[in-house]
């Protein structure tokens, strides 16, 4: 099969992940809408109510209406805010000041893993906060930056990507698949990587993540029993059902940037919307919190920028070191 034309399916395939993941979603929660555009490496997602040329949204006047019996207003998925009990800490120095978090190593030991080793490895020093928006967050973590040229920052990684961390594994699958929730675990976990990794995939295999993406849903995985796609791809090991999520984006967190599912980096960024960002919840990475230096978080946020949310060269907030205990 023409490897052009594979890798082109497997980039449609991606955002077909992303749509079966509102359309699943969408019943059970509010989501807002968001845009994103995504660079060769890292999604930039914009803030609600923001378009990416940063013209604001006009607001329209409001009509008036009749007065409405009062509802419960549809809520996004959170998780109980509780201190995960096995811990690491970390201090960011930045030439704008000193940033304290905690790393959530139980509930996120893969990424936290990663974030010890690049750390050790002194990988960000020198690297600086290339994207920062007020209200929203600030993004650093791109040894792209460390370079003069300015439009390939946000594109960079450490020369590997690995998995999501977003949710608990849930109970085994196997046999029959019967719910949405088993098909798009078949999906997201045991389809996509698959796809991802294979420039020249089984035909079989191709087809059917093809007519996910075109229904929209994993109705079409359900003519096969669950061994059937672990066999077809290679799959080593369990497959579980995707459980509750690990932790919400809230104001403080400590996130990882990406470019869709299971394409971690280097690159992070931390949650500066006093509300948090509660419609980037599943699709993020949140492996921490800081603990001290908020304000030197939004000394960073509100620094000058070009259009492009990167601050201007005699204003960055360079990263001197990063020291993981």
């Amino acid at each position: 099969m023409n490897t052009k034309l594979v890798f082109v399916l497997t980039i449609i395939l991606i955002i077909g992940a992303g749509l079966f993941m509102f359309i699943k979603k969408q019943k059970e929660e509010a989501v807002p809408l968001v845009t994103e555009l995504v660079s060769s490496d890292q999604a930039v997602v914009e803030p609600v109510g923001k378009t990416i040329d940063e013209t604001p949204v006009k607001a329209e006047k409001p009509k008036a209406e009749k007065a409405k019996p009062k509802s419960e207003p549809k809520r996004v998925q959170k998780v109980k805010k509780e201190t995960p009990k096995k811990m690491k800490h970390a201090v960011i120095e930045t030439n704008q000041g000193s940033i304290e978090v905690e790393l959530w190593e139980e509930k996120t030991p893969k990424t936290v893993a990663n974030f010890a080793k690049l750390a050790k490895e002194k990988f960000y020093e020198g690297i600086y906060f290339h994207r920062v928006i007020p209200n929203f967050m600030i993004q650093g973590g791109c040894p792209n930056t460390k370079d003069s040229d300015r439009m390939n920052d946000g594109t960079g990684d450490p020369g590997y990507k690995f998995e999501d961390e977003c949710y608990e594994e849930g109970g085994e699958i196997s046999g029959k698949i019967e719910t949405d929730d088993e098909a798009f675990s078949v999906f997201t976990k045991v389809l996509l990587p698959y796809l991802q990794k294979n420039q020249d995939p089984d035909k079989d295999i191709l087809e059917l993540a093809r007519a996910c993406q075109e229904a929209q849903s994993g109705v079409p995985l359900k003519a096969h029993p669950v061994e059937y796609y672990l066999t077809k791809t290679g799959f080593k090991g369990k497959l579980n059902i995707q459980g509750k999520l690990v932790g919400s984006v809230d104001y403080g967190t400590l996130c990882m940037a990406n470019s869709g599912p299971n394409t971690n980096g280097s690159q992070f960024f931390i949650v500066t919307n006093k509300n948090g960002s509660p419609h980037l919840n599943g699709k993020h990475t949140v492996f921490g919190r800081v603990t001290k230096g908020m304000d030197i978080v939004h000394k960073i946020e509100n620094l000058p920028r070009d259009k492009r949310d990167n601050p201007l060269p005699a204003n960055q907030a360079v990263i001197k070191s990063v020291t993981v205990k």
